[in-house]
């Protein structure tokens, strides 16, 4: 009997307490409200903005100007060749090494040019010999036809014959210079202060005249050698600033300047070369890298707003302006991206000095209340923290 009446007390108590959830279905809605971000009046709950979520619409400058791709080169660059057919004894520099100028590089065999240049010596020495000889000949046969004792044809052929030695003199030291230069060639030295960049040989290789043996570029040197539309090279002027990055430098940005225009286009892409020269501290060390930019042909004044402030719905474009206490939905007309800062024209819907959201979500209302948070974190910071 005891334990009947245990049970049926517990079944009681359910549904007493079943009762009671069912006489209160405000909480159920409360929550719904605050999930649809209104109250139970059905007004926007107030937002709270801090100074890191607004910024103020500025006029600033709109660049535009064709596309330019390309890659950086170093303007100074040397690719070293074998000058002399010879075996590589040395290869003193690896990749990347730096050099100065007049450093030894590549060290070619020079036994069979060291020869040729003791048989050139040989030869200068026979033949100043033979010119001392000749015109000692010449001056006794000019003593002898003063006096009568020679004939005019004897010394006019002994006049030849030291004509002759002379020219032979002169032949053998074109050669002896000839084969110094060539001694000189087994050396290869540094044209400039840089670094080297692609060493083509080792030790043992055959080094044929016109054989590439290394490169050597200066680091300091480089510009942005790059390519423009055909179509739109009218556009570019030498002295026109540039905006462009570089693969491997993230979104670093590099400025330049226009330096030259060349003159003719590419037979087969059509493009015109542009060289660009570096204004910035900054500049890369790293030869053929891509790059990629802007030539700023055009500049004009304009109302500028960052992507993340735009809102896109379908063709329409908005942001969520500050008037007064309350968010206001403006709709925008916008106008072309600043390749340069990322930005977009804006043409109409706002003012200077209008006051947006940087960063809107899809959950504001139109009219919502909004509350600065500047002046609560500002005495948030200023009071110190209780004592425990």
């Amino acid at each position: 009997m005891l334990r009947k009446t245990i049970i049926f007390l517990a079944i009681a108590s359910a549904l007493s307490a079943c009762g009671k959830h069912d006489k209160d279905p405000a909480k159920p809605g409360a929550a719904a409200a605050q999930a649809d971000g209104k109250q139970k009046d059905g007004k926007p709950v107030r937002l709270l903005v801090s100074p890191e979520d607004v910024l103020t619409v500025q006029s600033s400058t709109l660049a535009n100007g064709p596309v330019i791709t390309g890659s950086i080169q170093p303007e100074r660059r040397a690719d070293l060749r074998a000058e002399v057919s010879a075996i590589v004894l040395q290869v003193l520099k690896e990749n990347g090494d730096p050099v100065k100028k007049g450093d030894v590089l590549v060290k070619l065999d020079e036994t069979s040019i060291r020869d040729s240049l003791m048989s050139a010596q040989e030869a200068l020495r026979a033949a100043t010999q033979a010119f001392d000889q000749s015109q000692r000949s010449l001056d006794r046969l000019k003593t002898l036809r003063a006096s009568g004792m020679t004939s005019a044809q004897a010394l006019d052929d002994a006049e030849v014959r030291r004509n002759n030695a002379q020219s032979d003199v002169s032949a053998a030291r074109a050669r002896l210079v000839a084969a110094q230069q060539q001694v000189t060639r087994t050396v290869v030295r540094a044209p400039f202060d840089g670094i080297v960049s692609d060493r083509k040989v080792s030790p043992g290789d055959t080094a044929a005249i016109g054989k590439e043996l290394l490169k050597v570029i200066d680091p300091t040197s480089m510009r942005f050698e790059g390519q423009v539309s055909s179509d739109k090279i009218a556009a570019v002027k030498v002295g026109q600033p540039v905006m462009f990055r570089v693969n491997g430098y993230g979104d670093q940005k590099f400025s330049g300047i226009v330096k030259r225009i060349d003159p003719s286009a590419n037979d087969v892409t059509r493009q015109v070369e542009v060289l660009v020269g570096f204004t910035g501290d900054t500049r890369p060390r790293v030869a053929g890298l891509y790059a990629e930019g802007h030539i700023d042909a055009e500049l004009s004044d304009a109302l500028m707003l960052p992507e993340s402030a735009l809102v896109r719905d379908g063709d329409k474009t908005y942001a969520w302006k500050l008037k007064g206490n309350a968010l206001d939905k403006v709709d925008l007309a916008v106008g072309p991206r600043d390749p340069r800062s990322g930005g977009f024209e804006v043409k109409s819907g706002l003012a200077a000095g209008d006051t947006v959201l940087r960063h809107p979500n899809s959950s504001l209302k139109d009219g919502q209340q909004v509350e600065l948070a500047a002046a609560r974190v500002a005495s948030a910071a200023s009071n110190p923290a209780p004592a425990k």
